[in-house]
């Protein structure tokens, strides 16, 4: 199995700390105390990743409600690895991992995602996200304000 990256603990501790904030400041809500043990753990251990298989339940299941709010898929409609090349252009990633997105653990799929994010180099990353930003004031624009497809639904 994969291993989830610390920065991913910490993603989905401040998004639980601020989906259940502290009633008074000290105590922490079950899925804060959970991600915080296994995170306290990794700094301890000095341990960059938690391994996804081995991690105590509530602690998992907490990360996934966290992990289920992210974004799928990098993809960007731009796919280069059907055009022969072995990484996309688009997203990153590489052509066994586009194929294989759908069976990929969420663990796995996060490394993915923090790989291509690190690496910065795909369309993704520049010219997509610019022509975005210009044209909705961010990286990905809500899907409901693009026009309908034609033949579509809602067309």
């Amino acid at each position: 199995m994969a291993g989830i990256h610390i920065t991913d603990i910490e993603l989905a501790i401040n998004w639980w700390r601020e989906r259940s904030p502290s009633p008074d400041g000290v105590t922490a809500c079950p899925e804060v105390l959970a991600l915080a043990e296994v995170y306290a753990l990794m700094v301890y251990y000095r341990e960059p990743e938690a391994d996804e298989a081995s991690m105590p339940a509530r602690a998992r299941e907490a990360w996934l409600s966290w992990y289920r709010t992210t974004p799928d898929a990098p993809c960007i409609a731009i796919c280069s690895t059907a055009q022969g090349d072995p990484v996309c252009k688009g997203c990153g990633r590489t052509e066994g991992e586009v194929q294989h997105w759908p069976v990929l653990s969420p663990g796995e799929k996060r490394q993915v995602w923090r790989r291509i994010t690190l690496q910065a180099t795909a369309w993704r990353f520049n010219r997509y996200a610019e022509r975005a930003r210009a044209a909705h004031g961010a990286d990905h624009p809500p899907v409901d304000s693009f026009p309908p497809h034609p033949g579509g639904p809602g067309a």
